[in-house]
């Protein structure tokens, strides 16, 4: 049980104007449709990551409680090389974790530069709920995690392993900059109409030892107003940072924008702080409004999320959906 704390539009970029982006617009609930409770998450893993958030939601449980176990599947499936065990190390061969929880009362908590832990989720949700601090990085947070309960281990897999040994002959030992940064990001809302958000990654694989994305930053990768909304963020996390990108979103909708419009406002900051030079950079934004309206936005055309309800449980991708 949780113990403490209980803009203006962004210019339009004209059709064609960046031709070589291609600007992925997904499928949303239109204006009017109520849909409680549901769960969504990013990328293709997040359909069994959602299986496991629904069983909470569908059994009248609290979308905090739905989030973390969610997101809690890919942290220890060994297949899934983006996010906890599994994840692809930093250039020095280390699995560094972070993580961010976020209920519908403010609270929230999050763990950076985590080594060694299985469930970063988890020991973001203890940061939250036992300490005065939201945020713990490093040797504290592993000290943290490991007075209360959790065992430290190796989470660097033999095929991980490999993978980061081939790329250290290949690429002379230069950190990988571009594409395919997979981090799941979840957001639900509950029966009850309360919502809750949480993220979880193994960073930029081959990142520098000490990088620290957007997944641990309460604004940037996340952010849940219960009078407005929740998003969440996937993609370079320098550039997520860069614009606040889930707290925008989020103030987005708090002004009337739908879902959808919100994340595709965000995306078009991005696209015109970096000009030119967003050919290889992906950054996609998924969000869900109080009334459990949703919506997604993109830079490049690769990104899918996974949307489970009452009535649907589906992976969306690119589509002809025209904002509304």
């Amino acid at each position: 049980m949780t113990t403490r704390r209980g803009f203006l539009r962004s210019t339009v970029f004209a059709a064609g104007a960046l031709p070589f982006i291609n600007r992925l617009r997904l499928p949303g609930f239109r204006s009017g449709s109520v849909t409680k409770p549901l769960v969504l998450s990013t990328w293709n893993f997040g359909m069994p990551a959602n299986k496991e958030a629904w069983k909470i939601l569908d059994a009248g449980g609290k979308a905090l409680d739905a989030v973390e176990a969610g997101v809690k599947i890919p942290e220890g499936d060994p297949k899934v090389t983006s996010v906890g065990y599994g994840g692809l190390p930093d250039r020095d061969g280390h699995v560094t974790l972070d993580a961010c929880i976020m209920d519908e009362d403010f609270n929230c908590g999050s763990v950076a530069f985590l080594e060694g832990i299985m469930h970063p989720i988890s020991v973001a949700r203890l940061v939250m709920e036992k300490t005065p601090h939201i945020m713990l990085a490093g040797d504290g947070a592993l000290q943290f995690a490991l007075q209360n309960g959790f065992k430290k281990e190796n989470l660097l897999t033999p095929e991980a392993e490999k993978k980061w040994k081939e790329w250290t002959e290949k690429n002379n030992y230069i950190p990988y900059e571009k594409t395919n940064h997979d981090t799941i990001g979840m957001i639900a809302i509950d029966k009850a109409g309360n919502l809750s958000g949480a993220v979880t990654t193994s960073g930029l694989k081959y990142k520098y030892h000490g990088r620290v994305g957007d997944s641990p930053i309460i604004g940037a990768a996340l952010y849940v107003n219960n009078d407005a909304g929740a998003a969440t963020a996937t993609g370079v996390g320098e550039e997520v940072i860069r614009i606040c990108g889930a707290h925008t979103i989020v103030e987005l909708m708090a002004n009337g924008y739908s879902p959808a419009d919100a994340c595709k406002a965000a995306v078009e900051r991005i696209i015109k702080i970096k000009k030119d030079n967003i050919k290889d950079i992906q950054v996609g934004f998924l969000a869900l409004n109080k009334y459990g309206e949703y919506g997604a936005y993109a830079i490049q055309n690769d990104f899918e999320y996974a949307v489970y309800s009452e009535t649907e449980n589906n992976i969306l991708k690119k589509s002809d959906y025209s904002f509304r």
